[in-house]
């Protein structure tokens, strides 16, 4: 029983941010539902076929996701600890996944399933409520991506990366992300060449254009 609260406690605090006035009542039938589930690095936690059945919650580990295109990679995100992950257009739609999410690091998840969530949403207002937080921080999470790739420089798109996934940059292979941002290894090999020899703060990405989001 210790473990399995230590197990869920990450999580608890997770969630006590957004929601700080939580239940105990709603906090015990939620975690009732939940299931620990660890993957070894390498592992292929969805692929296309697959209907994603969970939203998880990331522990320990590392993650990515990615589409396979003519044998090519495109990397869409990456999940690391205190953050929730999901393949959500398949796991809302119920429709097969069309990307992959597979795992960089041995990882240590806390899933909840499709039929546990949609019981929690029709009995406590206050998961509900976390759903919602979820889904808004996911979709300015896509937002924002979407913006740096119609607006940004490669270099921008960089320094934003940086400036985003500090904590996590020195996890990530260079060619995993510059797959991330659409640009070959080769052209970051360069970006990061130039970055080296130009003075501190002669690349300045406003602040307040940065949202706090997965990588």
């Amino acid at each position: 029983m210790e473990v399995i609260i230590e197990q869920h406690r990450q999580l608890r605090t997770y969630i006590e941010k957004l929601i700080p006035d939580v239940e105990e009542e709603t906090w015990q039938h939620f975690a009732d539902k939940l299931i620990v589930r660890h993957y070894r690095k390498g592992e292929v936690v969805i692929k296309p076929g697959m209907v994603c059945n969970h939203v998880s919650y990331v522990n320990k580990g590392l993650l990515r996701s990615y589409y396979l295109v003519d044998g090519k990679e495109i990397i869409t995100s990456f999940f690391a600890e205190a953050c929730y992950f999901s393949d959500y257009e398949s796991f809302l739609s119920r429709k097969p996944a069309v990307m992959y999410s597979e795992a960089i690091e041995d990882m240590e998840v806390v899933d909840l399933n499709y039929d546990g969530l949609q019981s929690l949403y029709a009995t406590y207002p206050q998961c509900e409520r976390v759903g919602r937080l979820v889904a808004e921080e996911l979709f300015v999470h896509l937002s924002n991506r979407n913006s740096s790739f119609m607006l940004d420089t490669p270099e921008q798109r960089y320094f934003r990366f940086l400036e985003e996934c500090e904590p996590i940059v020195q996890r990530i292979p260079q060619y995993m992300i510059a797959s991330y941002l659409g640009i070959t290894p080769e052209a970051l090999s360069r970006i990061r060449t130039r970055i080296s020899r130009k003075p501190a703060g002669s690349l300045i990405i406003d602040p307040n254009q940065l949202k706090a989001r997965n990588c």
